[in-house]
């Protein structure tokens, strides 16, 4: 039988032997922590607290600014420090609520809400946005929107995507061992919005344990079934893990609700279930650090606003120093340049990488070997939309479908020249999304 995959994609060094059997590790914050109000696509949070207050942990200190918004809350109790300007992991300055821990950790209290088969699915919605739920694999996107497509009964699939195929990254797998009844607890509440929709736990191959262990679990529930998909990157990306489990296609103009999906990481789908089974809104997360510069790589459980500082501290610090430090995976994560920011909803991993390959390679003419199109999943030309955006052909780009690259970074992996095609190319999509914007 063929393996569940798509067309293109490269196979890297994973990574994964540093740090996929440590396991979950609670790490407890220091004496600040910082919330940016921006965490998540869409608009800001609102405070709903001022300097001087004292919060407890999961209280809300800052309310969702729109529909396509989502509510922040405190981590731990203490006392609101200051409500200022913060640098995060981008390097921005952001609006931010500032909370001065006291160490006694007191929370609103946590209850279950009422009964799954009681509640209306507008009532199972509400419980998900109160809580603050976004996308938590990096996109941030504001979960109830996703679960609110507008027409629920064409929806045929909440797919879970396990696939964690960037390398280094091991949250996801080691919650899938560690917690899984949650996350197939999650993806039935999910489930539950939708009558005709069927669930799928999509794992990647290299994870056996993880498809054991949840088959074993999903048993003969005729709704979820556990799919192996080929090992191979990206191949958690949206439109790829769509196409692996379903055969669907979708472009940059389409979102999945338009082929009948809904897409929820491994994170997102365990904070549904907490929400609603356990009445917790998103407070803490999973997030990896790992690398080969890093002492002692683990998995550890953050609570949200916990400085990457200390992470690393909590890891053994640096053994070499390093020079590259990535917030997230190597192909698809930032470099950071200060530690001193804080974790945010859809932090999953800090990278501490001993040799930085990108900055000593020099990169040199295109030599037409084609390897750039050969891997690449969105099927378009990766050296070609490179020139076009170094050019500013704006007009070019457009034609040859460049809004169609997913900015995976398969291109600029195997280019033999060394050429920065996903960052060219990067560069334009962001100036035509920006005027669409407008």
């Amino acid at each position: 039988m063929a393996k569940l995959t798509f067309t293109g994609g490269i196979h890297p060094y994973d990574g994964k032997d540093l740090s996929k059997d440590k396991p979950i590790q609670e790490v407890l914050p220091g004496s600040e922590l910082v919330y940016p109000l921006s965490q998540h696509i869409g608009a800001p949070a609102k405070p709903v607290v001022a300097k001087g207050d004292r919060v407890l942990a999961g209280q809300k200190i800052a309310e969702g600014g729109a529909f396509v918004s989502a509510p922040i809350h405190a981590s731990v109790s203490g006392t609101v420090k200051a409500i200022e300007p913060r640098r995060v992991v981008t390097g921005d300055m952001v609006m931010s609520i500032v909370v001065e821990n006291d160490g006694m950790y007191e929370d609103v209290g946590f209850y279950p809400q009422a009964p799954l088969e009681k509640m209306t699915r507008e009532e199972i919605l509400e419980v998900i946005r109160e809580a603050g739920i976004v996308g938590m694999g990096g996109a941030g996107f504001p979960t109830h929107v996703k679960l609110s497509p507008r027409k629920p009964e064409k929806i045929d699939y909440v797919i879970a995507n396990c696939a964690e195929c960037e390398p280094y990254l091991t949250s996801d797998y080691r919650r899938m061992l560690e917690e899984p009844e949650k996350l197939i607890g999650g993806l039935r509440i999910c489930l539950s919005l939708f009558d005709h929709a069927q669930g799928i736990l999509a794992v990647e191959d290299n994870k056996p344990d993880c498809i054991s262990l949840l088959r074993q679990l999903v048993g003969e529930d005729p709704r979820i079934s556990v799919k192996a998909l080929k090992t191979k990157y990206p191949q958690g990306g949206e439109r790829q893990l769509i196409y692996a489990t379903t055969g669907r296609k979708i472009n940059s103009t389409m979102l999945p609700a338009d082929v009948g999906c809904i897409v929820n990481n491994v994170d997102t789908i365990v904070a549904v279930y907490r929400a609603v089974m356990e009445g917790r809104p998103l407070i803490e997360r999973i997030v990896t650090v790992t690398g080969d510069a890093v002492a002692n790589p683990r998995n550890f459980r953050v609570r949200i606003g916990t400085s990457y500082k200390e992470l690393l501290e909590e890891a053994g610090g640096f053994k070499k120093e390093p020079e590259k430090i990535v917030c997230g995976g190597p192909m698809m994560g930032f470099s950071m340049f200060d530690l001193q920011v804080p974790t945010t909803k859809t932090s999953t991993a800090l990278l501490g990488l001993s040799r930085d390959d990108v900055s000593a390679m020099e990169p040199g003419p295109c030599i037409n070997c084609g390897r750039c199109v050969e891997v690449c999943p969105g099927r378009v030309l990766p050296s070609k939309l490179a020139d076009y955006a170094e050019r500013s052909d704006e007009e070019a780009f457009l034609a040859n479908y460049g809004m169609e690259c997913c900015e995976c970074g398969c291109c600029s992996f195997v280019c033999p020249a060394r050429r920065p095609l996903t960052q060219e190319i990067k560069s334009m999509r962001k100036i035509q999304l920006a005027k669409k914007k407008k």
